[in-house]
């Protein structure tokens, strides 16, 4: 614990800038006061105050880094310790944008619940239930081929303008979910709006809160509205509600945390991101997930989004976080220039609940719908040349005749909000008959 928490408000501890280098300031003065997280409020004479955090203490000087421009800043400015005033989420955050700090689009504090810890560590494993019972997501192919489960934590692997916002705006209309938290993390400022007003809507924000840090904030920022978004979803958890937390994105999470650690001292490694990069991650994503068991808690189920540079898969954020999760589902980008949404990417996506989600019908209808899709694709260069010539493979003229009706099926949306119905759709599909002797070649 901090000391200056244990004084009253009206007592400051002050120290003096000893040198500002860009969005860092070293600070005198507070040497043996200071802890790593406390808030540092600069008085800057007149201007606007800069806000910090402490982020580095070597020997008599404090490294605090800036939530805003060093703008005006300058050597002998007096700078105060400030403890962060915790946020307070409630039902009254309901259909509301919050910034990383619980203040709504005025600036004003969204109306208080209960405060919540930002750095709260997730239940012990040992503790905490099973996955539960399979998700109605609005989407065939999460409804049969990649099973979401109650509590399971899934990751979403796209490149940009691949449809990985308009795949989160489905599952947060569709999902079947008593709370939804949306993080959206380093976004474009206009982007923020869109998805608010145009994507989700007015009939989803009902039981949603979005939490939103721009792109052009600093990385304090994004950081804090990251933890913000898993302490909300928390929140609402230990209250035994099902929430359903869609994190967008996981890669602008570690490169603020990478900008952090870099300015505090940390080695670089891997594409420059620090050796505490997967422990962080890890711990971020930990927080999602079942709740503990024999207690009222409801459960967290986390789709976490990558944006993969170049569709690279084996990029370090990608790496670190497939091992990390319960599934993955991998957006291709040339299976959304050719207009299908969402662009997945079966053969490179799995979901690890699929074993104990499915029924044995279920499973066999699923293996038997991805061998014809895998087999249509490995022959799709032959096929569009025109060198297969039909019957001479009677499973590739079934993948062949039924290709269209698969393909379409992967990108539609749930006639009902049950999985049972999606199935249905399926067995159907493959058990529609056509004349083998005569298979349909498609169009690219």
């Amino acid at each position: 614990m901090s000391p200056m928490s244990k004084l009253p408000p009206a007592v400051r501890i002050w120290g003096r800038i000893a040198q500002c280098n860009g969005t860092m300031v070293t600070l005198t003065g507070l040497a043996g006061l200071a802890r790593i997280g406390d808030g540092v409020h600069i008085d800057c004479g007149g201007r606007q105050a800069v806000d910090g955090e402490v982020i580095a203490i070597s020997g008599g000087v404090v490294g605090a880094m800036l939530m805003a421009p060093a703008l005006g800043l300058s050597s002998g400015q007096r700078a105060y310790l400030a403890p962060h005033v915790p946020p307070c989420p409630g039902d009254g955050w309901l259909g509301r944008v919050i910034d990383a700090f619980g203040r709504l689009a005025d600036g004003s504090l969204a109306p208080e619940g209960t405060p919540a810890d930002l750095h709260r560590l997730p239940p012990r494993g040992e503790r905490r239930r099973g996955l539960g019972s399979r998700l109605a997501t609005g989407l065939c192919a999460l409804d049969t081929m990649l099973p979401l489960c109650r509590g399971q934590r899934l990751g979403i692997f796209a490149g940009s303008g691949v449809g990985k916002s308009m795949l989160l705006a489905n599952l947060a209309r569709g999902a079947d979910a008593d709370v939804v938290v949306i993080g959206l993390i380093g976004e474009r400022g206009r982007e923020i709006g869109d998805f608010v007003r145009n994507q989700l809507g007015p009939e989803a924000m009902i039981h949603a809160v979005v939490i939103a840090a721009t792109s052009d904030q600093p990385a304090l920022v994004k950081r804090r509205a990251a933890l913000l978004c898993l302490a909300v979803a928390e929140h609402f958890r230990d209250r035994g509600r099902h929430v359903l937390c869609l994190f967008d994105s996981v890669t602008r999470f570690a490169e603020a945390h990478r900008e952090i650690a870099l300015a505090a001292g940390e080695a670089p490694a891997l594409r420059a991101f620090p050796p505490s990069t997967a422990q962080v991650i890890a711990g971020l994503c930990e927080r999602a997930g079942p709740g503990e068991d024999g207690t009222p808690m409801g459960d967290i189920t986390g789709i976490f989004t990558v944006l993969v540079q170049g569709s690279d898969m084996e990029e370090p954020v990608a790496d670190m976080l497939r091992g990390t999760l319960d599934g993955h589902v991998v957006l291709d980008r040339a299976i959304a220039e050719r207009g299908r949404f969402p662009a997945v990417d079966l053969r490179r996506s799995v979901s690890r609940s699929a074993p104990m989600a499915w029924s044995e019908r279920e499973a066999a209808l699923v293996t038997r719908a991805r061998a014809l899709i895998a087999r249509y694709e490995e022959a799709m260069p032959m096929i569009q040349a025109g060198l297969y010539s039909p019957g001479s493979d009677a499973e590739l003229d079934e993948a062949i005749r039924l290709w269209h009706e698969l393909d379409r099926f992967v990108g539609a949306p749930a006639n009902e909000r049950n999985t049972r119905s999606s199935f249905a759709r399926l067995g159907e599909i493959l058990a529609s008959a056509a004349d083998p002797a005569s298979p349909s070649r498609p169009e690219g």
